[in-house]
């Protein structure tokens, strides 16, 4: 990946202090206060080790942790799930600057590593619990990405986001679109699918139907920015954003689709409680494997049956390869167990465990022997219409080249082009007007 060292993630020195003199100090206070620094605790009874787990969204490890507790007598899991990996962050910096609270475990999204990475010294150094004897296992810009400046490993890599394109069938079908996969990509260019063939093809089926191709700005700005070889920071770890003609570019693409009406305008993870995933609001929808299962919890929030909806995904993503997130498995130095959670963490991460995980909400393995199994099996995934899922990702992954993220990238994303594109899809900004807002906000957010 595009790194600014060969030792994994840069940061702003200046930037960490402040970061790490802050959570210092509110530390020493909340130890005052509660008396207590730890959020793992032996049982009261046998001596029994329990060890708290939190992740986000759906990491499909629900069945893992029985699984591990049954082949370790003594050993009691404790899972905490977040609906999203921005209310993660939130919960995560908010017990980092409280000094206690965090998980034995901590699942770290890619979004917000940069701005863990400013306090990575509140993490447990895995070499010291064997992870350099697993370096080969994940692709290298995953284990290049979880080091930090002075060489200490704090995650193991658990899931990548290479992305396809889910589209509904139904859709395509009342738009008089071909509806077979293969169609669909050759549809939108195949190996060289542009945005512009993605639009082009979005005015083609709104002038057919009058509805919206994609569901909201944000999802697709997202996509976009993370395909590029610099996103919101370069390499070195300078803010990339005004006067970046690459970005400037894509926004205008995305936001001339918005005002000509291809986006459905739907607020983020919520998508009319699911039902817009069965009425045909939006017909496609930027996956990333991790984004099969929220497309499958929304269908049947909204009253669907995820076999058969006929939501399907492609083996063709506008602008080429493309990745949108990804985790990691952490032990927070506050854990009075961390040989105990880095054992879990490891196991959780194994490539015979990612492939389970994979199977069970989606998430895509970083490992590359759960990557060629997967390929090789081909296995049909009846939510998306007996689509080869694994196989598709598996070929989408090619060619991914990380993207350095830096501290705030997160919260750009979210605090910055994510309020402002919910204005152009509401109608309320052009592009230009939607441009300029985005700066004088980014220049509240950063300094």
């Amino acid at each position: 990946m595009p790194s600014p060292t060969h030792e994994g993630v840069t940061v702003l020195a200046s930037r960490r202090a402040r970061i790490a003199a802050a959570i210092s100090g509110a530390a020493t206070l909340a130890l005052v206060v509660t008396g207590c620094s730890s959020s793992g605790s032996d049982a009261a009874e046998g001596g029994n080790i329990e060890l708290t787990v939190t992740t986000f969204n759906a990491m499909g490890f629900e069945d893992l942790y029985a699984e591990y507790e049954e082949a370790n007598p003594g050993i009691t899991i404790v899972p905490n799930n977040i609906d999203t990996g921005g209310n993660a962050r939130t919960d995560a910096f908010t017990k980092l600057a409280a000094g206690s609270g965090l998980a034995d475990v901590l699942a770290i999204e890619e979004g917000w590593l940069g701005q863990i990475m400013e306090v990575s010294d509140q993490f447990v150094d895995l070499r010291d619990h064997g992870i350099e004897d697993r370096k080969a296992d994940w692709v290298d810009w995953k284990y290049e990405q979880a080091t930090d400046p002075d060489g200490r490993v704090i995650g193991y890599g658990t899931d990548i986001g290479p992305e396809g394109l889910c589209y509904s069938t139904a859709a395509f079908e009342a738009a008089g679109l071909p509806t077979d996969r293969e169609a669909v990509a050759e549809l939108l260019g195949g190996a060289d699918a542009t945005w512009d063939d993605y639009f082009a093809a979005g005015k083609q089926y709104n002038d057919a139907t009058g509805k919206a191709w994609f569901d909201h700005s944000g999802f697709v700005w997202n996509a976009m920015v993370n395909q590029l070889p610099e996103g919101y920071y370069t390499a070195d770890g300078e803010l990339n954003i005004e006067g970046n003609p690459e970005l400037e570019e894509r926004w205008g693409q995305l936001t001339d689709a918005a005002a000509a009406g291809l986006s459905a305008g739907q607020k983020a993870w919520d998508w009319n409680k699911g039902k817009s995933f069965t009425d045909e609001t939006f017909a496609t929808f930027v996956c990333p494997a991790w984004m099969f299962g929220t497309l499958k919890g929304g269908v049947e929030a909204g009253g669907g049956d995820p076999a058969s909806t006929g939501w399907d995904f492609a083996d063709v993503f506008p602008g080429g390869a493309a990745n949108w997130g990804g985790s990691f498995l952490s032990v927070p130095t506050q854990s009075e167990h961390p040989a105990e959670a880095a054992a879990l963490a490891s196991w959780l991460s194994e490539p015979e465990q990612q492939i389970k995980a994979f199977e069970a909400a989606g998430p895509f393995p970083s490992t590359l022997a759960a990557q060629e199994e997967l390929a090789s099996a081909a296995e049909p995934d009846p939510a998306l219409n007996g689509s080869p899922t694994g196989a598709i990702l598996a070929k989408r992954a090619e060619g991914v080249v990380a993207q350095y993220k830096g501290p705030d990238d997160s919260l750009i994303q979210e605090n910055v082009f994510g309020p402002v594109l919910q204005k152009v899809d509401r109608g309320e900004l052009d592009g230009d007007a939607a441009w300029a807002e985005a700066l004088k906000l980014l220049g509240e957010l950063v300094d």
